[in-house]
């Protein structure tokens, strides 16, 4: 982690210390907790931790963009372009590729 900001290493340090969705259900997970958070800094996290972040993230881009993040072939796609998208750039903001994933897919993507 080279260029954490702070509030990504305090991200970061809540992540280690306990499950992100309790953190999420308590309210002091918040987007400006966490849309710092960059694909490399996720990637350390564990499993279930990682993909509450994600899943986080991506409802709160689903919600910005008046979409639902879809089950089944379609959310697979998306996963598979956020991973590709980090895998691309782990320097990358976490928020920025789930949103540029789902921006690519957004006529795919079922409306709200």
């Amino acid at each position: 982690m080279t260029s954490s900001t702070p509030a990504a290493l305090a991200v970061l340090g809540i992540l280690a210390t306990g499950s992100l969705v309790a953190f999420a259900q308590t309210a002091s997970l918040s987007f400006e907790r966490v849309a710092y958070v960059t694909c490399r800094e996720a990637h350390i996290l564990p499993p279930d931790q990682r993909i509450a972040l994600t899943i986080f993230l991506a409802d709160h881009v689903a919600r910005h963009r008046g979409v639902t993040i879809p089950d089944g072939e379609m959310g697979v796609q998306l996963a598979s372009l956020v991973r590709g998208g980090c895998t691309l750039s782990p320097d990358a903001y976490l928020f920025t590729v789930i949103d540029r994933a789902i921006a690519v897919e957004w006529r795919r993507v079922p409306k709200r």
